[in-house]
């Protein structure tokens, strides 16, 4: 097993141009590596307690280009894990015992979810169907029962009734987002692609068709008879800023510290493969761009925590590195690289009334981390229910906010078109990240 580092992982570089701007806390991370973990990316994620419930996702890097190999069926996550935080203790149960259609949603990747409290939501992801013979993006939702899950799983007993699963072509997405505001789930972006990925095109090689779905679906998911039910469905429709995948949707506060979703950045302009730099607030009522505004150093999904600051009504966005277009090189120089590199920088778009901006931490990681992974939170009294860390409860002594697993290790910035046996891995490295207020 490569591993890069066994200590903190973070190294400090001097990037003037864009850390004039400073954040009230600090961050560091600290690296952990469980027997019998190892690796995953592209996952749903539930936790009850000290222990988290991984599903889904894969066990390699970044999908090859040739499609021959490209999201090959034996590097999907077969099975249900279970990690204990605290003891590091790692737990797996095949997902093999389900039905066919039930067990290949559970092993595809970039599904969209959302836990609200012991139910975690799941919606589409993309994967190889044995029961199709082709990749597909899987239209279903499904129900778990988290801590029934958990305690099944750690005691080897029948799970099976611990999940339900609805069939709704509605729900054919994957690389979007699952979130809610109010009483209606949000599912923002993504995408339906079936058949085998191809840089060159839906029409070279085995072919593929992929369609964004270019909308925001809501919608309520009462439970009638222990079945699952989608009810009160709209969908509205924009090419224009809601043509994206594979980005990041944050819970955030607006000027006047109501509750919206913002979607940064995502994949892939309609003309050219290359980021949109823009982001789109949505509330309860409307979506729009924010104005005057670009992202330069984070374009893709990866680990981010959101922070707020009560005292100063600010909010601050933390990219943990991933992939940008954008990159500082070590004189300090923003550098544009088009073929949108992974990167190993710590980035901050930081809101409140007076408007948004955007800088680097001072830290940055010692590798190319971040892409895929997922932020959980240590210990949720430090958060809102909508998953914003809230600075006041914490101190000036350095705290543990929460961990950032797995992801996508890369060993260069640009491997995409690399013949290397493997140019990249999912990272078996559980990251602890402490924060600080200065």
């Amino acid at each position: 097993m490569r591993i890069l580092l066994a200590a903190i992982i973070l190294l400090t570089v001097v990037t003037p141009s864009y850390t004039q701007s400073s954040t009230p806390f600090s961050v560091s991370l600290e690296p952990m590596i469980p027997d019998g973990f190892t690796g995953l990316q592209s996952y749903a994620w539930a936790k009850s307690g000290n222990k988290i419930l991984l599903i889904g996702g894969r066990t390699d890097g970044l999908h090859r280009r040739q499609p021959f190999v490209s999201f090959n069926k034996k590097y999907n996550n077969t099975d249900l894990i279970v990690l204990d935080v605290k003891t590091e203790k790692i737990w797996k149960k095949t997902v093999t015992e389900f039905s066919a259609p039930l067990a290949e949603q559970l092993q595809s990747s970039n599904m969209e979810f959302y836990q609200q409290q012991n139910d975690l939501i799941v919606i589409g992801g993309y994967g190889y169907s044995e029961t199709k013979r082709d990749h597909i993006t899987h239209p279903a939702i499904l129900k778990i029962k988290v801590k029934e899950m958990i305690d099944g799983i750690i005691n080897n007993k029948d799970i099976t009734s611990f999940i339900t699963q609805l069939t709704d072509e509605r729900m054919d997405v994957t690389g979007g987002h699952l979130n809610k505001l109010g009483n209606l789930f949000y599912l923002v972006g993504g995408q339906r692609f079936d058949g085998r990925y191809n840089p060159h095109g839906p029409d070279h090689g085995p072919g593929f068709s992929q369609e964004y779905t270019n909308q925001i679906r809501k919608f309520s998911i009462p439970e009638k008879d222990g079945k699952i039910t989608i009810e009160n469905y709209a969908a509205v429709t924009d090419t224009a800023l809601l043509h994206r995948r594979d980005y990041n949707l944050l819970n955030q506060y607006d000027k006047n510290g109501r509750e919206m979703l913002t979607i940064y950045s995502g994949v892939f302009q309609y003309e050219k493969d290359l980021p949109y730099t823009t982001l789109v607030d949505i509330t309860t009522n409307n979506h729009s761009e924010v104005e005057n505004f670009n992202q330069q150093f984070s374009h893709y999904h990866s680990a981010t925590l959101p922070v707020y600051d009560k005292n100063k009504k600010t909010l601050y966005t933390i990219f943990f590195g991933g992939i940008a277009q954008k990159y500082i090189d070590p004189s300090g120089i923003v550098k544009t690289d088009n073929d949108v590199p992974f990167v190993k920088h710590i980035s901050v778009v930081e809101r409140n009334a007076n408007g948004i901006k955007e800088y680097l931490l001072p830290e940055q990681l010692s590798g190319y981390f971040g892409t895929a992974a997922e932020f959980i939170p240590a210990d949720e009294t430090l958060f809102s229910y909508n998953s914003i860390l809230q600075l006041e409860k914490t101190g000036t002594k350095s705290l543990l906010a929460g961990y950032i697993i797995g992801g996508i290790d890369s060993r260069a910035p640009n491997v995409f078109w690399s013949n290397e046996a493997e140019p990249s891995r999912a990272s078996p490295v559980i990251w602890k990240v402490y924060l600080s207020k200065k």
